[in-house]
């Protein structure tokens, strides 16, 4: 069957012309226009850092923050031995990089997920506007995750 293109069908339906017109992967037509711009053609700002540590730190929280509560669960369930291995765990050094980490993941996620909210309703679209509410995520991110370890160590 030969493929039609658009300009080339006529009022009954059938091809007025065949016309080899390429298919993409999925067996549709190909759309007569450029595909979008590789990445090393766009600026980078912070809009796109935001949107990055967003995925970034939503698949972290999924992957890292969900099974540590978990094993918390666990040790807790399972009674006072286990959990003090998990609390001898959690309070090394490398138990503090993973809390720390995975608070500044739950607030960076939680200040990007507002930002993103905002913009849902359809305000924070404006090049400057846009670019400061970024910054300020990150940085609100960092303030918060540094507040709730202030919070812990000194309360």
């Amino acid at each position: 069957m030969a493929l039609c293109g658009v300009r080339a069908l006529a009022s009954s339906g059938t091809c007025a012309k065949s016309v080899a017109i390429p298919l993409n992967h999925r067996g549709t037509l190909m759309a007569d226009r450029p595909l979008s711009p590789h990445l090393t053609i766009w600026k980078w700002g912070p809009h796109m850092l935001v949107s990055i540590l967003h995925r970034i730190t939503g698949d972290g929280m999924a992957f890292v923050a969900l099974p540590t509560l978990l094993c918390w669960l666990g040790a807790l369930a399972a009674g006072p031995e286990a959990y003090a291995k998990f609390q001898h765990v959690a309070t090394s050094w490398y138990g503090y990089v993973i809390l720390v980490g995975i608070s500044w993941a739950f607030f960076n996620h939680m200040s990007s997920g507002i930002r993103h909210f905002v913009m849902d309703a359809g305000a924070g679209y404006e090049v400057h506007t846009n670019r400061h509410w970024s910054v300020a995520t990150t940085v609100i991110g960092i303030v918060l995750t540094a507040a709730f370890w202030a919070a812990v160590i000194w309360l």
